[in-house]
């Protein structure tokens, strides 16, 4: 089983690898706005984050506030630079 990265970006056929869905179904969820995918070119890219928040809410939180708390630390450590 894969790990899902928050700051990954996936292609289509490798979120229905991950999700175990089926390519219409995929097309149905990214039509419909139920799944967040950006258009780049003639083929669609998604976010881990915007899977993980799919999937599991409270996962994502936490993926969340984990990155801002480091991001606050690094703020804090260089600002003075």
């Amino acid at each position: 089983m894969s790990e899902i990265k928050p700051n990954e970006v996936y292609t289509t056929s490798e979120t229905q690898q991950l999700l175990k869905i089926s390519n219409s179904t995929m097309k149905r969820l990214i039509k419909r706005g139920l799944l967040r995918a950006n258009k780049i070119g003639k083929q669609y890219r998604i976010l881990g984050h915007v899977l993980l928040k799919m999937l599991s809410p409270t996962i994502d939180e936490r993926a969340t506030d984990l990155y801002q708390k480091v991001k606050r630390k690094t703020v804090e450590k260089t600002k003075n630079w």
